[in-house]
This record gives structure tokens, C-alpha cells and sequence, in this order.
């Protein structure tokens, strides 16, 4: 029963999106308060009726019920009941749910967000996220049905890709996803501003809390997706230029921009047109991703759907919204007022020259990702594009970039002094060329590029921590007033510091990546190898069983110094139900650093191994982590949580006699 109730709920949900699209936007023109009422009720409405769906499918998955076809193509009876759950985006159809899931949440997190946003945008706004929220519905319920039926039922299920069974798919598509998704939001603000024909600081005021919480989620949910690969896949790395990666990078740097072209809008009400560009940009690439996932024109381990019906329904979708943005963009765009005036040299110079680094980093990603299936369209001929491609075009853009942010935080608003701006960042400079020599010296050489990207990672760090001590601190001041000053700090300007400190982490990890040593052997038991500073002795191979799969395990032993300090142990996993064979490899941590031990096959009493050594590989994703943070901290910030005025009651109840002006 519980499926017929949320198949209902979702039907009903397309019906109410139909009503919060009609009539919500009829009243903004028409200037209703009635009608406009009924956007945010209809909004939440939505998001309560997918949400009953989405339990629906949750439940059918934990309870193995096998008349239904999702749940017999990706469950088992004896699967543990985490990957149960999981299980249920681990498929396409899934997947779409959570996607029309988190899409109607940001619908209705809008909704009841009446002080952050002024009426008449809301309201454009949430019509516009209405007309997503339909399109995605119909193709879910035209081609996706999550709930389809299947008669009679078998009586087990085929279980989940094994791959997929893991924590890291509880983590990863999730974070991904409100990342992915909560662009739309913001596609959203920027075709309501466009349909008004206004944009100001109100409105960038009232986007950036949702730019932010997509950007900080988009960055865990790469972080994650990484990891995940890194430990999961057995092959030793964390990124592999794979289409579908690159997918997720597109929107991520482009909503990088996003947020720093926002920033100067919001402060010098500078960059409009470009920031509403931007926005459209953001949420049109993370369709695209959506599209080389589910089209099936490609094959990877991330991908979904197969079927051509389904690509051709999304390729739709992709038209309809991307060319439907861009279309209003050159509509509408002209009538916007240019904003405020900068001098070259400034803050704001310096974010305009990073969105025009961010922007060609993402396009060179973009040309790299759709070249070679464009090739393959037109011609027949199949290339690869990989690392080589992406390094001789993304990465100088990326370091010039990254060489950049000390100096633009160094410089003022309006106009800049760069000479005092590269005095300012002197002790930052400072000590990355003294990290660089100790590099050197420690590790005897090594490569040079590694060797200026430990420089630079420490460039970044100490820039940031400098950011801060620059707003809080001055000479001849007692320590007490500095941390005082330094604590008294708007929150957004400690998320920066924090944010940009994150990003050397990354680097500083990436870097470290060079002095990585790879070992490829075939030992018996009692047999060693060496990997870096340790030597790894294989103690013995045995068989074990888990709930749904037979695994062949072995244990290593770690020895430095001719004292054991560690174990780890690798496997390779049979799942019967799948006929499936993957490999756990082992990966023991110390301190920042990793031995990552992968299995291959046995013979004659001999097991293939890989042994890595990977010094500060750690570093990679927390730094991840700490520009998570610096994103949160921004979030914080007080002048984000208070809003933008509200008209008062009186104001409001002569509302559909108010010009746009004044209801604004």
C-alpha cells in the first residue's frame, strides 16, 4: 500500500508544482498579495509530498519488497541494512528522487524564509524553481517510475552493484547533491531578477546564503566522491580527469566565481549583469553533469542510466533551461542598470581578474569533457582526453590564480596600492620560500614543480592567517587588544581567511604527492617489500564470509626501524548474487600519512601486491574540509542571518497597489 501512496504523492506533488508555478506568478504581475500567498503554502506542499514518496521507497527498500522492480534491481535480502538504505539512490530512479527530493527542500526552504527575501522576488523565484521542480517530476514519472511493479514477485533480489556498497555512498550522492541542486535555487533568484528587470545589493544580499550552502556542499561532496575512489576503486588514486568527475568540477568553479563576483556586487554594487550570468552558467553545468550521467553517452563507474529515451527526455530538459536562461539573459539583460565604478588596482580588480581565471579554468575543463563525445558524434572517431591535456591547459590557470589570492586580499576596496599589497604579503612570501628550501633540503631535491607547490601551498596558509592579523592587529599593539580586534571580526571575513588557508592545505597535500613511492610485488607469506620508509611483510592470506559475499583477505605487517608499528589488511570480495569480484584495499593511516595496500591476483601460493606510500595524501581532503568551513563561518556572518528588510504589515497590505520600487 505504501507504494501506491507514494507513486500518489508524487503525482500529486506535479500537480501542486503546476499550481505553484500558475498562479504565484499571475499574482506578481497583477500585483496579489492573495495570489501570491499561495507560492510559499504550494512550495512546501511539494516538498511534504515528495518527501512521503521518498519514505515510501525507503521503506519498500528496508523491507525487501521484491514486487517492486527498483528494489529487485538493486537489494538483496541478506544486504546489511545501511546499504539497504543507501541503496535507494544507488540507481537511477532512486537518485532522481533524492535529486526532485532536494530540489523541492530548497523550494521550501525559500518558502518560509520570509525575512531573507523581499516579496515580489520570492515570489518570481519560487515560480521559477516550480517549473524545474515540474520538469524533473514529469520525467521521473514518465520514464523513472521509482515505484514500478513487477508480478509475480521473485523471491530475492539481484542486490546493489557491489562497488556501491559502501559508507561512502551514505556520504557522497547526498552532499553531491545539495550541491548540484542548490544551484537551482540560485538559476531561480537570477530569472527572477531578470523577469523584474532589477538588480541590486538587496538581491545579491538575499542569493548568497543559498550560493554558499551549494558551494560548501558541492566541495564536500567532490571531497567525499574522491576519497571514496581513492579507497574504494583499489587503483591508488583520488583523480582521474573522468568525464563525470569533471562533471561535478564545472559548476564547483563556476559557483566559485559566483560567490567572489557576488561579494562585489554586494560591496560596491559592481558586476550585475556578469554575477546574473554567472548564476545561469552555475545551474546549467551542473545539468550538464546531470545529462553525462543519465544520457548514457558515457561508461563509467559514476554513471546511471542507459537508456536513450531517458537521455533524449534529459537532453530536453538541458534545452529548455539552458537555452531558456541564456534567452532571458539576452532579453532582459540590457535593461539592467550598470552598476558602481573601480579603479583596475583594488579588491575588486583583482576578484574580476579571479572570475576571468575561474571562467577559463572551467571552460578548458568543459572543452576537455565534451570534445571527444562531440568527435564521437559527428565522426565516429573515439579519442581520449586525460591528465596530459588537463594538465597543460587547467593547471596554469589554476597556479596563476592561486598566485593571485594573497595579493587581491591584500589589496583595498575601490582603489589599491599594489606596491603596499606586496608589502603586506611579504612574511607570507617570506615563508614559503623558506617551506620551498626546507623542502629541498629535506628531501634532497625533487621535483621543482612539487617542490613551488609546497611553496605556494604555504603561500596560501600563511596569507590567510596574515588576512586575519592584518584587520586586527598594528604595531606597538598589546596582544590582548589584537585578539579582542581579531575575535571582534565580521565572520565573514575569518570564513575567507579560512576558506583560501583551506585551499594551501589542498595544495601543500597534491604537492607532498610526488615524494609517493608505488611498489608492484608477488609475495609468499613471511615475504616483504619495501614502500618509503617502511617494509611491508605479508604475515599470511585466509578466507572470511560477510553477509552477502565470500572475500579472500590477507595481512601485512608495517616495520620501521626493525620495529613493528603497525597492520593492515586488504581483501578481494565475491558477490554471488551479482557474480561480482572487488577489491577492499587496506589502508592504514599515520598521521597525514597513508600505506594503502591493494590485492592482486594469487598464484602458485604467491599474491600480487601494490603497495603505495603516501606521504601527507591526508592534507588533500581535509583541506577540503577547512574551506568547508571557511564557507560555514561566511554563512554565519550576522548580516547574512538578519536578511533584508521586510515591508511592515501596513506596507504590505497596500501591496498590490505598490510599484516594484517600493515593494522591493
Amino acid at each position: 500500500m505504501s507504494v501506491e501512496v507514494g507513486h500518489y504523492a508524487l503525482a500529486l506533488a506535479l500537480a501542486l508544482a503546476v499550481i505553484q508555478v500558475v498562479l504565484p506568478f499571475w499574482g506578481a504581475r497583477a500585483r496579489d498579495a492573495a495570489l501570491m500567498s499561495i507560492g510559499p503554502a504550494a512550495a512546501v506542499a511539494v516538498f511534504v509530498c515528495v518527501l512521503i514518496a521518498f519514505a515510501a521507497l525507503v521503506k519498500a527498500h528496508v523491507t525487501s519488497d521484491f514486487s517492486v522492480v527498483n528494489v529487485v534491481e538493486n537489494s538483496h535480502s541478506l544486504k546489511p541494512l545501511l546499504y539497504k538504505v543507501t541503496g535507494v539512490w544507488g540507481n537511477h530512479e532512486g537518485s532522481m528522487l533524492l535529486w526532485i527530493l532536494v530540489l523541492a527542500l530548497f523550494g521550501a526552504l525559500v518558502a518560509v524564509s520570509r525575512r531573507s527575501v523581499p516579496e515580489p522576488l520570492r515570489t518570481d523565484t519560487l515560480a521559477v524553481q516550480g517549473v524545474v521542480t515540474i520538469a524533473f517530476l514529469a520525467f521521473v514519472l514518465a520514464t523513472s517510475d521509482p515505484f514500478a511493479r513487477v508480478f509475480p514477485a521473485p523471491a530475492e533480489g539481484q542486490d546493489l552493484n557491489p562497488i556501491l556498497q559502501d559508507i561512502g555512498l551514505a556520504i557522497h550522492p547526498p552532499l553531491l547533491y545539495v550541491g548540484y541542486v542548490g544551484y537551482s535555487i540560485v538559476f531561480a533568484f537570477a530569472a527572477a531578477a531578470l523577469i523584474e528587470g532589477r538588480i541590486d545589493a538587496v538581491w545579491a544580499r538575499a542569493v548568497r546564503p543559498w550560493s554558499l550552502v551549494a558551494w560548501i556542499f558541492l566541495t564536500l561532496g567532490i571531497a567525499m566522491g574522491s576519497y571514496w575512489a581513492y579507497y574504494e576503486l583499489g587503483w591508488g588514486g583520488f583523480w582521474f580527469w573522468d568525464p563525470v568527475e569533471n562533471a561535478s568540477l564545472m559548476p564547483w568553479l563556476a559557483g566559485t566565481a559566483l560567490m567572489h563576483s557576488m561579494l562585489v556586487m554586494e560591496k560596491r554594487d559592481a558586476l550585475k549583469v556578469w554575477t546574473l550570468l554567472l548564476a545561469i552558467l552555475t545551474f546549467s553545468l551542473s545539468l550538464l553533469g546531470t545529462f553525462l550521467v543519465r544520457s548514457g553517452v558515457l561508461t563509467s563507474v559514476h554513471t546511471f542510466a542507459t537508456d536513450p529515451g531517458r537521455g533524449f527526455f534529459i537532453l530536453c530538459i538541458l534545452v529548455a533551461f539552458i537555452g531558456g536562461g541564456f534567452a532571458l539573459f539576452a532579453w532582459r539583460a540590457p535593461v539592467l542598470k550598470q552598476g558602481g565604478l573601480f579603479a583596475p588596482v583594488s579588491r575588486e580588480g583583482a576578484l574580476v581578474l579571479n572570475n576571468l581565471l575561474l571562467a577559463s579554468a572551467c571552460a578548458t575543463v568543459l572543452i576537455g569533457t565534451i570534445y571527444p563525445l562531440a568527435l564521437e558524434a559527428l565522426t565516429g572517431d573515439k579519442i581520449s582526453v586525460g591528465a596530459p591535456f588537463f594538465e597543460l591547459t587547467f593547471l596554469p590557470l589554476a597556479l596563476a590564480l592561486l598566485l593571485l589570492v594573497p595579493f587581491g586580499q591584500a589589496l583595498a576596496w575601490k582603489r589599491g596600492n599594489l606596491l603596499g599589497a606586496a608589502q603586506r604579503v611579504v612574511a607570507a612570501l617570506a615563508i614559503a620560500v623558506v617551506g620551498g628550501a626546507v623542502t629541498v633540503a629535506v628531501t634532497r631535491g625533487g621535483p621543482v614543480l612539487a617542490v613551488f607547490g609546497v611553496g605556494l601551498g604555504l603561500f596560501l596558509v600563511a596569507a590567510g592567517v596574515n588576512e586575519v592579523v592584518a584587520r586586527s592587529w598594528s604595531r606597538g599593539m598589546p596582544l590582548s587588544n589584537a585578539l579582542r580586534r581579531a575575535f571582534g571580526l565580521p565572520r565573514s571575513a575569518w570564513g575567507s581567511a579560512v576558506a583560501h588557508a583551506g585551499v594551501g592545505v589542498v595544495v601543500l597535500g597534491l604537492a607532498a604527492q610526488a615524494w609517493s613511492v608505488e611498489t608492484l610485488v608477488t609475495l609468499k607469506p613471511g615475504e616483504a617489500a619495501q614502500a618509503g620508509p617502511f617494509t611491508v611483510v605479508l604475515e599470511g592470506a585466509f578466507p572470511r564470509t560477510g553477509p552477502n559475499f565470500n572475500e579472500e583477505a590477507a595481512r601485512f605487517r608495517l616495520i620501521e626501524g626493525g620495529a613493528a608499528v603497525a597492520s593492515v589488511e586488504a581483501s578481494k570480495r565475491f558477490y554471488a548474487a551479482r557474480a561480482t569480484t572487488t577489491t577492499e584495499a587496506g589502508i592504514r593511516t599515520l598521521g597525514l600519512s597513508q600505506v594503502y595496500v591493494s590485492l592482486g591476483d594469487s598464484r602458485d601460493g604467491a599474491l600480487g601486491v601494490r603497495i603505495y606510500w603516501k606521504p601527507f595524501v591526508l592534507l588533500i581532503w581535509l583541506g577540503a574540509v577547512v574551506m568547508a568551513l571557511g564557507g560555514a563561518l561566511s554563512l554565519s556572518d550576522r548580516r547574512l542571518r538578519l536578511g533584508v528588510p521586510v515591508p511592515s504589515r501596513r506596507a504590505q497590505a497596500s501591496l498590490p497597489t505598490a510599484t516594484p520600487a517600493a515593494a522591493e
